[in-house]
């Protein structure tokens, strides 16, 4: 029934102000849409997130979205310059890079300003 259709995210957040400013400065997001308690952002393939207010953000451990990349390990590179630190275990296993298996697509994961566990996983 919903296998034809896109899915998109909603990511909960304590603070607007400086969620909005760590998607701009840290992950180069611009939102197309400001609505009270709400930022949408557009993503590729016509995806999109949505940032919204909520006391409950960051209340989580699993991942909330992530990003299908073509190279997983220059976006990495690319969002360490921004000052992303990424999460460096996957599934309780050390990763010094920070890349990951998933068996076998390859994948990494950082936290957003409010708590929230973002991935970036290797297009197959």
């Amino acid at each position: 029934m919903l296998g034809a259709y896109p899915v998109n995210a909603m990511i909960p957040a304590q603070d607007l102000e400086r969620a909005k400013d760590f998607y701009s400065l840290k992950l180069g997001l611009t939102p197309c849409d400001v609505m009270p308690g709400v930022l949408r952002y557009d993503c590729g393939d016509g995806t999109w997130f949505a940032l919204y207010l909520s006391e409950d953000a960051g209340g989580t451990e699993h991942t909330v979205a992530s990003w299908t990349v073509e190279n997983l390990e220059a976006e990495v590179r690319a969002l360490r310059e921004t000052g992303i630190v990424f999460d460096n275990d996957d599934f309780n296993e050390p990763t010094p890079s920070a890349i990951g298996s998933l068996s076998p697509p390859m994948a990494a994961w950082f936290k957003d300003s409010e708590g929230n566990t973002l991935g970036l996983v290797q297009a197959p």
